[in-house]
């Protein structure tokens, strides 16, 4: 079943999506060569502490952190840990947090000193995929819509959509109905209307889309070991389109570089 919100339930996910973007803002900016993914979740434990917002990830399902921090070939929901950030290294940076009982969801991917041409131009497609995704929102659209999108972007420029990994509603839960789909058909998929959140989230493989999960269950990694990809967004539909509630400032923009 798809949660409709309330105004009030939106405002407070408004509230908790502004605090999302800060911290994200934050984790980005002082993402520096020579730290450890785990110093990483550490500066955002703090943030959080700061804020006085919970987690939506620690302890979801098992999993140990605060935030995903996925470098180079690992796609998602790679644990932070003793990995030390080198130059020319890309980072997906995978958080959420919770506010009067609605989680948002957000995540921005950092370029690390010098990053080959190559994979800057990646990095900055799966960005340019979020934003033609982006504006097929409004009611009366369909996730195959923002699917179709995003994916013609992705393909357009030889990469790859990872197909099993995918946004999805938000709300009490931090994964509600509807799945987003990175692939899509014009005019299929679910019917957005206003009052339903949403996370758009392409998860995009720069060579081929497959992938494995690694030992520790939950850190993916693309299978011919090409850099990956992440940017995310929670979104709310209005009666005249949609606002990007996790932004930073007036940006939708996801990607830093250091």
């Amino acid at each position: 079943m798809i949660n409709i919100k309330t105004p009030q339930e939106i405002a407070a996910m408004r509230e908790g999506g502004k605090i999302l973007g800060e911290i994200l803002h934050e984790l980005a900016i002082t993402t520096k060569v020579g730290m450890t993914t785990g110093d990483i979740n550490v500066k955002a434990e703090a943030l959080m502490a700061k804020y006085k917002v919970a987690p939506s990830f620690k302890g979801y399902q098992g999993f140990p952190a605060v935030v995903c921090t996925s470098v180079n070939e690992e796609i998602v929901h790679a644990i932070p840990g003793k990995g030390r950030l080198e130059d020319g290294d890309i980072i997906s940076i995978d958080c959420g947090v919770v506010v009067k009982g609605f989680h948002t969801d957000a995540a921005v991917a950092v370029m690390l000193g010098n990053v080959d041409p190559k994979i800057r131009l990646f990095v900055e497609t799966v960005q340019k995929s979020f934003d033609k995704g982006l504006k097929e929102i409004k009611p009366g659209a369909h996730t195959g819509d923002i699917g179709y999108a995003v994916q013609h972007v992705i393909e357009g420029g030889g990469y790859n959509v990872v197909r099993d990994y995918i946004g999805h509603g938000v709300g009490r839960a931090l994964h509600e109905e509807p799945e987003v789909h990175n692939i899509g058909k014009k005019g299929k998929g679910v019917l957005l209307v206003p009052g339903m959140v949403i996370a758009v989230e392409p998860i995009i493989a720069m060579g081929e889309r497959f992938y494995v999960v690694q030992p520790d269950q939950w850190t993916v990694v693309t299978r011919d070991g090409s850099p990956a990809c992440q940017v995310e967004h929670t979104i709310a539909i209005t009666p005249t389109g949609y606002e990007v509630l996790t932004k930073y400032g007036n940006t939708t923009n996801a990607i830093y570089s250091q």
